[in-house]
């Protein structure tokens, strides 16, 4: 679909489904026309399409390392990511750095200000909350729009990354799997006890309908507009999967083993609710329940 923004109506973005402000030294304009230069707006980072390739990718994903390195893999000449309430350690964040040093220009949108894993909400409603030192340099400041910030990043240099995995991602601690994101499930782990770094956002529930997991734990992106980081949980009920989320401030998003080991659990559906998973208690010892009555 083809969406504008209302501050800048010249600003078209394709959707694919699948502050203060300070003075700084702005980049030239590169070698191409930003007209040349498009805006992809998408709701996550899984399978990105080939038109991510010198875009400027806006996404309702976390800023963490792991989601930016997909944005980085498919091409993208900038990002604008979610900050999915920074969290612990700043892990929401987390990627700004790791693209910088990538060669690539990233800023991340505030988790109030637009629904989490909803692309096209990023673009209309959010503002920028983080920026790193290649956004600056093309004029991105905190307090932007996405649509002003889209549109600054078209001077961003194409970094054509070709970029490492990050390290880790899959593990097995106390009988639970441990995956940085949902999309790492597989069909093998159908009934497992899991935990992730993914939010619990409406793009993560066709990941976790793809295996079935008993109990699946999530982080809850500081929950953000319209409560969207916990989105999956109805569709997960009707499913008969448990899901629950833990603070943001309490585990790193994007890292399962940090999910497990140090979150405390936040919100739950219904059918984890049966399971005996309560607020307020922590992953590891909601787990070890469920792992025990098995």
């Amino acid at each position: 679909m083809n969406s504008t923004h209302p501050n800048n109506p010249e600003l078209a973005a394709t959707h694919s489904k699948a502050g203060n402000r300070s003075q700084t030294t702005r980049l030239r304009p590169n070698g191409n026309s930003n007209t040349d230069i498009h805006v992809l707006v998408v709701d996550g980072v899984s399978n990105l399409p080939p038109s991510a390739n010198g875009a400027i990718v806006v996404v309702g994903a976390n800023a963490a390392i792991l989601a930016t390195y997909f944005t980085a893999k498919a091409g993208a000449r900038a990002a604008i990511h979610h900050d999915c309430g920074i969290g612990r350690d700043e892990a929401g964040v987390s990627g700004l750095l790791w693209a910088e040093q990538h060669g690539m220009a990233m800023v991340a949108v505030a988790t109030n200000s637009a629904r989490v894993g909803d692309g096209s909400d990023t673009f209309r409603r959010g503002v920028i909350s983080r920026v790193n030192g290649l956004a600056a340099l093309c004029g991105v400041n905190i307090g932007h729009t996405v649509a002003e910030a889209a549109e600054l990043l078209k001077a961003a240099p194409w970094p054509h990354a070709d970029v490492q995995a990050p390290v880790g991602g899959r593990s097995f601690s106390h009988g639970v799997l441990c995956i940085d994101s949902i999309s790492i499930g597989t069909l093998e782990d159908e009934g497992l006890v899991e935990a992730c770094g993914s939010h619990a956002g409406i793009t993560a529930a066709p990941f976790a309908l793809s295996f079935s997991p008993r109990l699946a734990f999530f982080n809850d992106a500081g929950f953000g507009a319209g409560r969207a980081a916990v989105a999956c949980f109805p569709i997960l009920d009707a499913e008969g999967i448990a899901a629950t989320t833990v603070a943001a401030a309490s585990a790193r998003i994007g890292d399962g083993q940090s999910t497990l080991m140090q979150g405390i659990v936040s919100a739950v559906n219904e059918t984890a609710f049966r399971l005996g998973v309560r607020v307020g208690e922590t992953a590891l010892v909601a787990a070890r329940r469920v792992l025990e009555r098995a």
